[in-house]
C-alpha cells in the first residue's frame, strides 16, 4: 500500500493564526507535532514511511520537506508549479508511484489536515478499505453524521456490499434544513476527503471522466526528474477530485470511518476537541479571564485580558486579533477573502516566517525599509543568493556568523556587521553548535521575498 498526503491547502477559515504561506496543516493546534506530521505518523501504520508520499503546492514545499524530514531521512515532496486543485495532484500522484515502482498498488490519499486520535481504528478501517480497493472500487471513507452539519458535503449510500455500501450520489454543503433531512434518513454521511483505489483503476477512470487530465499527465516523465513541469501543470484544468471523478465514476463505494474524526475547520471545531475548564472555556497562552462561559481565546504573543465573555472566540496573534461569536466562526473566510481582495499581506504571512534554515522575524517596516531578525539553526545556511532590487545590513546578535560575499569568506562574531550591496552575490551561513542571531535591514524600491536569485541551496529550491 501506498499514500499520498494532499498537503496544499489554505486554510483560510482558521485565520489569523492560519495564513496562505503557512496555512494549518503545518501548525501545532492541538499537540507538539503539526496536523501534517500527525498524519504522516498515522500512514505509517498501514505501510513503510519510503512509500508515503506528500504533494503540496511550491510555496509550501520547503517547509512540508522540513516538517517532514523530521520523521524520516528522505520525504518524498511533490511540489505543484501552481494551485489547480485535487483532481491534477492526485493524477499526478499517482503516476508517479506508478512509474517508479513499477507496480500497481492500492494508493489511499488522505488530506493533511484532518485530527483523528484513535489511529488504531483508523488503520482498522484502512485494511477493510484495501479489500474494497481490490476488488476494484474507488473507496470513499464516510463519517457517520452525529448532528445536522452545514460545513461539510454529504455522500448518499445505496444497498449493502460485503463491506461497505456502493454510493448513490455526492451532495453540496446543506443548509440547515436539508442537513436535518439527511441526519433522520440514516442513509447519509459525511465526506471524510479520504480515498482509496489501486492505482490502474483511478488512472482509467481519468481517463474516462477527465481525458483532459489524462492526456496532461501522460506528457510528465517522473523516471527522469520529480519535477512537475510548469509549463504542462499550467495547462491542467482546476478542478477538485469530487467534481472530476467520484461524482461521476459508477465505481465508488463508501466505508463508514470507525475512527474518531475532525477536519478542524473552524474556530469553533477547535473549539470542541480542546480540553476546557468548569466553565467550558479554552484558553491557550498567557490569558487572565473573570467570569466568562463557553469561550476560546487563543493568545500567541500578548498578554489577552477577558471580562464576561460568552460563547465568544478571541484569536491573538503578532499582526491581527480575530473576535467573534463562536457560532461565527465558519465566517472567517470572508475576512481572508477580503483582506486578499485588498492586498493585505495579514493574509499572507505572519510576521514570524518559517525556513528550512531557522526562521525570520518582521519587526519594522515602512516606506523603502524593512527590518527582521533572523534566526539560523545550527549547520544550516541561507541559499547563496541576490537581490535586484535592495540592499541590506546584517548586525550580528548571537552567535558566530559565516558570511559569503562576491566569493569572500567573512566570520562575523556579536557586535560586528556587513553591508551586502544591490546585486551582491552572498550567504548567510552557521556551521557552528550555537544558534545565529542576525538583524537585517532591507533597503530599497522592491522589499518582497520574490527578489531571491538562487545560484545554490542545500534545500533544493534553486
Amino acid at each position: 500500500m501506498y499514500g499520498i498526503i494532499l498537503a496544499g491547502g489554505s486554510g483560510s477559515r482558521l485565520w489569523p493564526l492560519s495564513r496562505e504561506l503557512y496555512p494549518k496543516q503545518l501548525l501545532n493546534i492541538i499537540s507538539d507535532k503539526s496536523l501534517l506530521q500527525s498524519t504522516f505518523e498515522r500512514l505509517t501504520r498501514c505501510m513503510k514511511e519510503n512509500q508515503i508520499l506528500s504533494i503540496t503546492n511550491i510555496k509550501h514545499a520547503a517547509n512540508v520537506k522540513m516538517q517532514i524530514q523530521e520523521l524520516t531521512d528522505n520525504p518524498v515532496v511533490l511540489s505543484e508549479p501552481v494551485a489547480k486543485n485535487t483532481a491534477p495532484a492526485i493524477a499526478l500522484a499517482v503516476k508517479y508511484i506508478l512509474q517508479t515502482t513499477g507496480d500497481d498498488p492500492v494508493i489511499i490519499v488522505v488530506p493533511s489536515d484532518h485530527l483523528i486520535k484513535d489511529n488504531e481504528k483508523f488503520a482498522d478501517t484502512v485494511r477493510k478499505g484495501e479489500k474494497l480497493a481490490q476488488e476494484g472500487y474507488i473507496v470513499t471513507f464516510g463519517i457517520q453524521p452525529d448532528y445536522p452539519e452545514t460545513g461539510y458535503g454529504y455522500i448518499n449510500t445505496l444497498k449493502p456490499l460485503n463491506l461497505g455500501y456502493k454510493v448513490k450520489e455526492f451532495v453540496e454543503k446543506p443548509d440547515l434544513i436539508t442537513a436535518e433531512k439527511y441526519l433522520k434518513a440514516g442513509t447519509y454521511y459525511w465526506n471524510s476527503g479520504i480515498f482509496m483505489f489501486k492505482a490502474s483503476v483511478m488512472i482509467k477512470e481519468i481517463e474516462k471522466l477527465a481525458p483532459d487530465i489524462a492526456k496532461i499527465t501522460n506528457n510528465v516523465d517522473f523516471t527522469k526528474s520529480k519535477d512537475i513541469p510548469f509549463v504542462e501543470f499550467d495547462k491542467m484544468p482546476s478542478i477538485s477530485i469530487d467534481y472530476a471523478i467520484m461524482e461521476k465514476s459508477d465505481k465508488i463505494a463508501l466505508l463508514r470511518l470507525e475512527s474518531d474524526w475532525n477536519d478542524l475547520g473552524s474556530w469553533k471545531s477547535i473549539y470542541d476537541v480542546s480540553n476546557k475548564d468548569e466553565n467550558n472555556n479554552v484558553f491557550v497562552g498567557h490569558v487572565i479571564d473573570e467570569g466568562s462561559k463557553n469561550s476560546f481565546v487563543y493568545a500567541s504573543s500578548k498578554l489577552v485580558t477577558t471580562i464576561g465573555l460568552e460563547d465568544t472566540v478571541i484569536i491573538e496573534t503578532e499582526d491581527a486579533i480575530l473576535a467573534c461569536k463562536k457560532d461565527k466562526t465558519q465566517d472567517v473566510k470572508h475576512i481572508y477573502e477580503t483582506l486578499k481582495k485588498q492586498n493585505d499581506d495579514t493574509h499572507l504571512v505572519h510576521k514570524t516566517v518559517y525556513r528550512p534554515w531557522g526562521f525570520y522575524t518582521v519587526i519594522a517596516q515602512g516606506n523603502g525599509f524593512q527590518s527582521k531578525i533572523l534566526h539560523v539553526n545550527p549547520g544550516q545556511k541561507l541559499s547563496i543568493q541576490s537581490h535586484n532590487h535592495r540592499s541590506e545590513h546584517w548586525v550580528v546578535l548571537n552567535g558566530t556568523a559565516k558570511v559569503i560575499l562576491e566569493g569572500k569568506e567573512l566570520i562575523l562574531s556579536p557586535g560586528h556587521s556587513v553591508d551586502i550591496p544591490v546585486k551582491a552575490i552572498h550567504s548567510l551561513q552557521n556551521p557552528y553548535k550555537e544558534d545565529v542571531e542576525v538583524i537585517e535591514v532591507q533597503k530599497g524600491d522592491i522589499l518582497l521575498e520574490d527578489d531571491i536569485i538562487r545560484y545554490e541551496d542545500m534545500y533544493g529550491r534553486v
